[in-house]
This record gives C-alpha cells, sequence and structure tokens, in this order.
C-alpha cells in the first residue's frame, strides 16, 4: 500500500522536473555494510543524471575504500572524497562542499533501506511542503538483527531508552524542529546556518540541526523517508556508544546552554543522584536507607519498562532489556560526566 502510494505520487510529479540530489555518505571502516548500503542508494528509481553520491572516506584502514573504488568504476555517480580529519562532523562538510546537488542528503555507510523511492519522496516532499531541510525516522529494524539486536531496538524506541523530545522514532507525517532529525537540506541551508561544527565527534547533527532550526529554518518529518539502522551487537560496543552521545550531548550545551533539556539531563542526574547518596551513606550509615529507596526506584523503573516490553513482543526480553536500560543510561551519563570534569579541568 505505501509503495503503490509512493508510485501514484511520482506519476503525479512526472513533468516535477526532478532536482539534483548528491547524497553524502561519510564512512570510516565500513566494509561490512558499504556495499549494500551503496546499492540502496544506487537502485533508487531516480533519474541517473539527477543523482550523485560522495563517498567521504576517513582514511579507513580496512578494504573500505577498496571496495568503494571498485564500484565507483562501475558507476560514474559514485565518487570517493577524502577526510583527513577522520571525523563525521568533518565528512559531512567535505561533502555539502563538493556537491553540485540542489539537495544535499546525508546517509551513513551502514543503513537498510526497503524501497526505492526514497529519493523521489525526499524531492517532492520538499517541494510539496514547501520546506528548506527534511527530518526523517531512524528505526532501529532490520530484517538482520539479531534478538540481542531486537531488544536493543526495543528499548531505544521506549520512553525510558530515548528522549521524549526526539522525532527520530515519529510515525507522524508531520512539520518538526529539525534538531533531533534532520538530515536532508537544500544547498542555501549552509549559507544560512553555516556548516557542521569540526569540534564535534558525535551529536554534530544535532548541534548544526539546532542552528538550522535557529535561522527559522522550516523541516518536516515523514515515514516515506525512513532508513534503518543497524543496532550495536553487544554491551560493550552498545556502552561506547553512548558514551560518545553523552560525550557530544555536554559539548552541545556547553555551546548553546539556552538549549538545556530534561532529556539530556536526566541520565547523568540518575548516576550523580546514585553516587552522592552512596558516598553520604558511606559517611552517615544512618542515611543507608535513602539510597536503597533511590537505587529502588530506579530498578523499578527498568523492570516496570522491560516487563511491558516483553508482555508485547514477547517474554524472553524481560531478561536481557534491564542490562539494555542500564548500559544505555550508564554509557549516557559516563560520557556526559567525564566531559563536564574535563571541562572543569581544562581539557576540552
Amino acid at each position: 500500500m505505501v509503495n503503490d502510494e509512493l508510485n501514484m505520487q511520482s506519476n503525479d510529479y512526472q513533468d516535477f522536473g526532478w532536482p539534483m540530489i548528491s547524497v553524502v555518505v561519510p564512512i570510516r571502516n565500513e566494509e561490512r555494510f558499504i556495499a549494500q548500503t551503496l546499492s540502496y542508494i544506487r537502485m533508487q528509481d531516480y533519474p541517473q543524471d539527477k543523482l550523485e553520491i560522495l563517498v567521504v572516506d576517513g582514511q579507513s584502514t580496512d578494504r573500505t575504500r577498496e571496495i568503494v573504488g571498485e564500484i565507483a568504476k562501475e558507476d560514474s555517480r559514485v565518487k570517493i572524497l577524502d577526510n583527513p580529519k577522520c571525523l563525521s562532523s568533518a565528512a559531512r562538510n567535505v561533502g555539502a562542499k563538493a556537491a553540485r546537488g540542489e539537495i544535499v542528503k546525508y546517509i551513513d555507510g551502514h543503513v537498510y533501506i526497503d524501497n526505492d523511492q526514497l529519493l523521489k519522496n525526499t524531492a517532492i516532499l520538499m517541494h510539496e511542503k514547501e520546506v528548506e531541510a527534511l527530518s526523517r525516522p531512524q528505526f532501529l529494524d532490520t530484517p538482520e538483527n539479531t534478538f540481542f539486536q531486537k531488544a536493543v531496538s526495543l528499548a531505544r524506541k521506549s520512553p525510558l531508552g530515548h528522549g521524549l523530545d526526539s522525532t527520530i522514532y515519529s510515525r507522524k507525517d508531520m512539520y518538526v524542529d529539525p534538531t533531533s532529525s534532520g538530515a536532508t537540506y537544500k544547498k542555501a541551508v549552509f549559507e544560512k546556518a553555516g556548516y557542521f561544527d569540526e569540534d564535534f565527534d558525535a551529536a554534530e547533527d544535532v548541534e548544526f540541526n539546532y542552528r538550522v532550526s535557529k535561522a527559522d529554518i522550516k523541516s518536516f518529518t515523514s515515514m516515506k523517508l525512513m532508513v534503518y539502522y543497524y543496532p550495536r551487537e553487544t554491551l560493550k560496543s552498545l556502552f561506547n556508544q553512548l558514551t560518545r552521545y553523552g560525550t557530544g550531548r555536554f559539548r552541545f550545551l556547553r555551546k548553546h546552554s539556552e538549549a538545556i533539556s530534561s532529556g539530556a539531563l536526566i541520565p547523568p542526574g540518575i548516576f550523580i543522584g546514585m553516587a552522592f547518596l552512596l558516598l553520604l551513606a558511606i559517611i552517615a550509615p544512618v542515611t543507608k536507607p535513602l539510597f536503597s529507596l533511590y537505587m529502588g526506584f530506579y530498578i523499578l523503573a527498568v523492570l516496570i519498562s522491560s516487563g511491558v516490553v516483553a508482555a508485547n513482543y514477547g517474554l524472553p526480553y524481560l531478561f536481557v532489556l534491564p542490562q539494555i536500560y542500564i548500559c544505555i543510561h550508564g554509557g549516557l551519563a559516563w560520557g556526559f560526566i567525564s566531559e563536564a570534569f574535563r571541562t572543569l579541568l581544562g581539557k576540552r
């Protein structure tokens, strides 16, 4: 039904005059996924002469560059650009500055796209909704997910596993603030909002999209723009990912203190509260019940959320979700607090 609707829209716009789209793919060491990701983009139902695919490589040490090079030999739309700084923020800038398209669309090197209408939907919605930016849902439900990855996806979509002010998991078609989920822009947006801040190694998109929002640039999100991301496969890799996000959150708030939100402060606040009450209990044993009560509330919240998800998707999830929730909160808190200490010590 969705694809039929998309094709009908496409036919309605046969005289639309498809704009040039530059798809920017920032990568580093993506040999496992890059060929598949590029195949999704290359197979899009979009005029070939109106598409360029800019793969921006951050000095990969695996076979990524070799794989992209072979594809580029077969498809002149694919080009490799160098990113000597290696950071995703720098890669995004390299791509935006080199882009020949009227529209610049960012797609990571390890995604799953389930239809060939993504680029046509991008052009149609940008024209139809009269916006200069498009946001998108970024669900974690790929067909290749393991049981653990499915659990990560379920946790991240739940209220306890993700910020309530984010639109990354929205299923509605609506105008939105681009801050949490902007991914596609008219080229003119970079003239109005500037480029990505290369001091950021994570949350660079959030920081950029916040400036896009402050420039009064409208954005629209739709399930027709959805791209699926692959969840992390282990608790360790999930913790490392969320630690980077936590670091990025603090840097964002350090730069834009007026943008502070409860969603960013809750995870570090939880663990700061734990540490404070534990220390207090050691110094004054009479306060131990306070620490126990605090921990009890947190564990209860984790168990209730795990139980609700397991009741809807299967009992086995109940045994892994509590670990995942604690890993998510702990990673965000550790990254945020560590960066705060580095700032206090002047090591930013």
